[in-house]
Formats: C-alpha cells, sequence, structure tokens
C-alpha cells in the first residue's frame, strides 16, 4: 500500500482512514503467522510465554490463569461482541468471549443503542491467493502491470516473481474496496460518529520469505486508527498523524479496554497505546519490537528477533535449521517453487541465495539503510557494540517471559499445557540454565568446549539436547566431543536426543544419520516427538547433505502413521 509502502498501490478506503486518524509506523505483529499472532492479540500475552507459539497447535493451551480473551471484559460492561469470523487462536477459548462468531455475526444484531465490539476478518489476501497454476500467468493477466512492480532484492527478478507480486497488488486492491464496504455500513447505520476502527494485517506480507520468517517482512505491518470526532481526546495526535512509536499485537488488547474505560488485567503483557494516560511523548520514545517463530505446520525453527529502534537483531538457535527448508504450504506458490530450483541451478546471487543456505546465529541489520536485510553486521567491528546490546536485549526478553521453547513441543505438550504459565515459572531457572548452554555457541569453541562436555553428561535430558543443538551449531569445530556424542547416540534414554547426536554427525559429514534417525522415528509413540525428528531427517535429506532415507510407513506407530502433518513430510521424501 503506497499509504505504507512507496512500492505499493493505491487504497483511497484505509487512506481516508488515516486521513481522520491515526497511521502507525512502525506496527509489528510479533509472530509472523495467524494463530500464533491471533492469540498474542486475543490476549495481550507474548505466545512463548503461554505456550501458544505453535502453528497450527497440536493441542489448544489454557488462557492465563485469572485472565479472559479481551472481548470477554467488553462483554461483561455491557458491549455485544461480535467476530466475523476466522478466530485461530491456540487457546480454549470458553463461552465468554463472543455473542456471535460466524459468517452472519455482526453489530447489527445487538439491542438498540448498545455499544459494540466487532471483529470483520478479510481473508483475500491471505497466502492461499497466491496459490496459482502456471496456466493462469497467461490466462489471468494481472491489472496490476508486472512490469512495473518492484520486485525484493532477495528475490529473483523473473517473469513469475513479477507476476505474483503483481497478483498480490491486486488482491490489497479488493481489500481496500472491501474496508470500504464496512466503513460504509457504519456510516449507513450512523455509527461512525462514536466507532473507532483499526485496520491491520495479522502479519506481515506473503510473498516468499515473508509470512512465517522474522524479517520486516513476516513481522512488520500496516496500522491505521480510524477516530471519531468526539473521541479525539482520547486519541495520543491529531487527525491525519503520523505516529513513530512502536506499537506491538500485544498491545492491542489492553489499547480497546483503555479505550472503554475498563481496568486492564495485570497479566498482560502488553501496554495501551491510545485512551486515557497515554502520551504522545511517551509513545514516541517507544522503540522496542520483539518476535518469535517456532514450528510452522510440519517445519520446526526457533528463532526470535529483537528490534531497537532503526537496528534489527535475529537470533537462531538452530542456525543448520535454512529458511528454504520444505514446508508444503509455503511451497504451493510457484514462486517458492522456481527460487528454490534457481538456486539448485546456481543463478542466485549471494542475497537470493542465503534463504537455502545454513543462517549465522546472529544477524543484524540497520533497517534505515538496509530495509529488506540484506546485508549482516554481526561480524563487523564497527557495530559490535549495537550487536552486543541487543544480544542482551534479546537474552532478556526469553529469560524473564521465560520463553517455553526451550523445552521440545512433545514435552510441553505432555507436561505443561494445562497450565503453561504456571509451569514456566516453576521451570524459569531450568530454561535460563537451557538458554545458557544454547548461547555457548557465540563463544569461541575452545573457550566452551568443557562446559559443552559437561552439558553433553548431564542428567537432565534438555541440558544434553541444547549441548548437542550447540555442537551442531558450532560444526566440525566440535569433531573433538564426538566421542562423547556417539555415546549418547547409542545410550541416550530420549530418542531426540539420539536424533539431535545423529543430526550432529550428519551436518559434519561424519556418519550416516540415516539408520538412527529412522529407528528413532519407528519407536516414537508421540506424533508431536516423531514429527521433531522428521524435521531433522528433511534437514539431511535435502540439499548439501542429501542423505537417503527410505521410511515405511508400514512400521510407524498407529498414533505416529495418522498425523497429517508427518504424512506431508513422508510425502515430500518419496517424491
Amino acid at each position: 500500500m503506497k499509504l505504507f509502502d512507496p512500492h505499493g498501490v493505491a487504497t483511497p478506503n484505509i487512506e481516508k482512514l488515516a486521513e481522520q486518524g491515526l497511521k502507525f509506523n512502525h506496527a509489528f505483529s510479533n509472530a509472523p503467522v495467524c494463530s500464533v499472532a491471533r492469540s498474542t492479540i486475543i490476549s495481550g500475552c507474548y505466545a512463548p510465554r503461554t505456550g501458544t507459539q505453535f502453528h497450527r497447535r497440536m493441542k489448544l493451551v489454557t488462557m492465563p490463569e485469572h485472565l479472559q480473551m479481551f472481548p470477554a471484559y467488553l462483554r461483561a460492561h455491557g458491549y455485544y461482541t461480535t467476530n466475523n469470523n476466522k478466530e485461530d487462536y491456540n487457546y480454549i477459548k470458553g463461552d465468554s468471549v463472543w455473542d456471535e462468531s460466524s459468517k452472519k455475526a455482526s453489530w447489527k444484531h445487538r439491542k438498540p443503542g448498545q455499544p459494540f465490539f466487532h471483529v470483520q476478518n478479510i481473508a483475500n489476501t491471505h497466502e492461499g491467493s497466491l496459490h496459482f497454476k502456471k496456466e493462469q500467468l497467461e490466462k489471468r493477466p494481472t491489472i496490476t502491470n508486472k512490469d512495473s512492480v518492484f520486485v525484493l532484492p532477495n528475490h529473483p527478478d523473473s517473469e513469475l516473481f513479477r507476476y505474483t507480486n503483481a497478483r498480490y497488488r491486486d488482491q490489497i486492491v479488493k481489500l481496500d474496496s472491501l474496508v470500504g464496504s464496512v466503513v460504509n455500513d457504519l456510516a449507513q447505520d450512523g455509527l461512525l460518529e462514536n466507532t473507532f476502527i483499526f485496520y491491520y494485517g495479522d502479519h506481515g506480507g506473503v510473498l516468499p520469505g515473508s509470512k512465517g520468517y522474522l524479517y520486516e517482512t513476516g513481522l512488520h505491518v500496516p496500522m491505521v486508527v480510524y477516530v471519531p470526532e468526539k473521541y479525539q481526546h482520547l486519541a495520543p495526535a491529531n487527525q491525519g498523524s503520523s505516529i513513530d512509536g512502536f506499537v506491538n499485537f500485544i498491545d492491542l488488547a489492553p489499547t480497546v479496554l483503555n479505550l472503554a474505560g475498563i481496568s486492564i488485567p495485570e497479566q498482560i503483557d502488553g501496554k495501551p497505546f491510545m485512551g486515557d494516560g497515554v502520551n504522545l511523548t511517551e509513545l514516541n520514545t517507544r522503540d522496542e519490537s520483539f518476535g518469535y517463530a517456532d514450528r510452522f505446520d510440519e517445519k520446526y525453527d526457533l528463532v526470535r528477533s529483537y528490534r531497537k529502534g532503526r537496528f534489527k537483531y535475529i537470533r537462531s538457535y538452530q542456525p543448520f535449521n535454512y529458511d528454504g527448508l520444505f514446508n508444503e504450504y509455503r511451497y504451493r506458490q510457484l514462486a517458492y517453487q522456481e527460487w528454490k530450483q534457481r538456486y539448485e541451478e546456481g543463478t542466485l546471487n549471494l542475497a537470493q541465495a542465503a534463504f537455502f543456505e545454513s543462517r549465522p546465529a546472529e544477524l543484524l541489520f540497520d533497517l534505515e539503510s538496509d530495509p529488506y536485510e540484506t546485508k549482516n553486521l554481526a561480524n563487523d567491528s564497527a557495530y559490535q557494540d549495537t550487536l552486543l546490546t541487543l544480544r542482551k536485549g534479546l537474552k532478556k526478553w526469553v529469560t524473564r517471559m521465560p520463553d517455553l521453547s526451550f523445552f521440545p513441543e512433545f514435552y510441553l505438550r505432555q507436561k505443561a499445557f494445562d497450565n503453561p504459565v504456571a509451569f514456566g515459572k516453576k521451570h524459569q531457572s531450568d530454561i535460563e540454565t537451557y538458554i545458557a548452554i544454547a548461547d555457548y555457541s557465540l563463544n569461541p569453541f575452545e573457550e566452551v568446549k568443557s562446559q559443552l562436555r559437561m552439558a553433553l553428561k548431564a542428567k537432565d535430558p534438555w541440558k544434553r539436547y541444547w549441548a548437542l543443538i550447540s555442537c551442531s551449531a558450532f560444526g566440525a569445530e566440535a569433531l573433538s566431543l564426538a566421542g562423547t556424542i556417539e555415546n549418547i547416540l547409542s545410550t541416550d534414554p530420549e530418542l531426540i536426543n539420539k536424533v539431535r547426536a545423529a543430526e550432529f554427525l550428519g551436518l559434519t559429514n561424519s556418519e550416516d544419520p540415516a539408520p538412527v534417525m529412522t529407528k528413532a522415528l519407528y519407536e516414537s509413540t508421540d506424533p508431536v516427538e516423531a514429527l521433531l525428528i522428521m524435521n531433522s531427517i528433511t534437514l539431511m535429506h535435502d540439499a548439501p547433505y542429501t542423505y537417503d532415507f527410505n521410511i515405511d510407513s508400514d512400521k510407524l506407530q498407529p498414533a505416529v502413521a495418522k498425523d497429517m502433518e508427518i504424512g506431508r513430510r513422508i510425502k515430500y521424501l518419496k517424491d
């Protein structure tokens, strides 16, 4: 959209809302995928603290104790609450949230004069809109001129990528028209003078490498808030103003409650950016955003981001898990398929090829000079102070929450999801220890070699787990610990630790990981554990490793064999 992006298309209806309200230049979804972002919005809580960070969920989790989804508070204060119609929360919802949540839900069904809170989901810019067949490139020309579109510098500038960009812009134009229809409905009902309107995306864009990734294209969202004239005193700035202070999805729940004059529950992580007590000067000092990416469908990763002002820090806790590792839903896009094909053909430049190669454990970007995050400054001596500051800032986030993802998802599902927040508090010191072991990989190997050896021999299985991952991050540098790792390979009681040990040996070309990984897959009775095993198998199967796996589905345990995500991985390996 031209309102936010000089390379976008005109969106007159959204632009009109901005003229009569506020434009937020730095709005962030915290998570780059819908269910996790929506769970963040509806609770006002960071997902890795509350166990809602995995997409799609294998188990719904309970809301934090003494906290409800925020529309429930509005409903309790007399508001008619409606949602049309996507929910996609990773929490157990309960019955107190919505008066209506359906394709027919509308404020029109409320009692005369009753205040309302309505959510209207517009889905035409969803990722699925770019799942088209090759024939459509010729049979369905775009309205937007594909020869005039801007192609991201990390994408190949091809006919297909230009068509994909143009088609996406066409969908944005349609979205703007649908926004206008909702606004017109409110106007016809005589409600505009009393209604705040929030427009925003539920994560970043859906072009390749955006949704599902912690780059700005996956996290930075458009946000506009229309403010009725009579409620200008609740806005931090005049109509038509642009706000540079950072706002995050954790801030939406407390903002709406604050505008309604409802007390904000202390369990909420965010803070209001509109309403009583919000000062423009203070708001514009807000310059931090924390992002998280874990499992997306069948693809696992563990990446965290911390942006402060113009600088963005991304910490990959498993840097050998490259971005482009196969994800069935992502790769329904022809552009993803072509991008990978061009990489395999060796026709991409360094910025374009990075998506298919192991990442550095730390990335640092200056977003003012490098908005598309193509130049990593982490090893630039001129930016070491910035790197250390942001590294410290991110570590503060993950330890303070605490971040539950330092336990494997299958273990959380077994032990934590009945009360994730209480589990996190109980195990906070354990999580801090696992983070410290993970961060060994940021030091010279010889300085942490003895600590890694101790962790590999620890009684706590998750200390061993993170020590193995740190060794894999070091790669060949850690081969002096291969003997200890081979012992884990044969004796560890945790299947996933045997797999992580085999992964290290495969990454370093020391030993074929296929026999150990395949055996562990057949022995696993937990589909979530098996899915994590399958992630390592897929990594070892793909270039540059190309180990041979021949998975016999008949040998899988019954619960594993029935899992849809497991089936996607096996189908990919056989194709």
